[in-house]
């Protein structure tokens, strides 16, 4: 595989990566709660090896093209971010609070970072249309390995990016509780508007 496809997937993917969406919103989530941010980026990550697995082996095309099971992924990921959104408007996190009782365990940030981004449908899909578009059938190198290492690269520079985002969240607003509770929210109000659209374009193609 020729080392100017892996350059060429790196500069679309890092455009994807530094756009804010629901990774971000969990990654500031964590920031945070200071020790939290480890676990939930690792789930975070998680979510996306399993997209790169699933499309390398060969059954996100399969998957792709049941309507309902797509269908079903995207309503299962969008009631997740939902509830999650409405439950930072609920309650903010604020780093001075979050330091002196953290309430959840490692691995639940874990896990809950694993359904932010596996129960993606959008994360999915971005692997399904990115990966094989930059792999070389005629390469040494057989397509699933390509894609598995093309998606490998593209975790990379994610954790790279999540963990930029989660300790510079913590950072900035480590002094500063009030803004931490408006960005907190704002996260939310990200996640809920990201589910309303993921469930809007569901009943968009349910109507046509």
């Amino acid at each position: 595989m020729s080392l100017h496809l892996f350059i060429a997937f790196w500069a679309v993917s890092a455009l994807f990566i530094i756009t804010p969406g629901a990774d971000w919103a969990y990654a500031i989530s964590a920031g945070l709660r200071g020790r939290a941010i480890v676990p939930a980026i690792v789930g975070l990550l998680s979510g996306h090896l399993l997209a790169t697995i699933v499309v390398a082996i060969g059954t996100g095309a399969l998957i792709a093209s049941m309507h309902s099971a797509m269908a079903a992924l995207t309503v299962a990921g969008a009631g997740y971010l939902l509830w999650l959104g409405m439950g930072m408007l609920r309650n903010p996190s604020v780093p001075a609070v979050a330091a002196d009782a953290e309430h959840s365990s490692g691995w639940q940030w874990a896990l809950r970072g694993l359904c932010v981004s596996g129960l993606n449908p959008k994360v999915f899909l971005l692997f399904l249309a990115l990966l094989p578009q930059f792999t070389d059938p005629q390469g040494s190198w057989p397509l699933p390995v390509q894609m598995a290492a093309l998606g490998l690269l593209h975790i990379v520079s994610c954790s790279v990016v999540y963990l930029l985002v989660g300790y510079g969240s913590r950072a900035i607003l480590q002094t500063r509780p009030n803004a931490a509770r408006l960005v907190s929210r704002a996260s939310g109000v990200l996640m809920i508007v990201i589910a309303l659209i993921l469930i809007t374009e569901q009943l968009i193609r349910i109507t046509y």
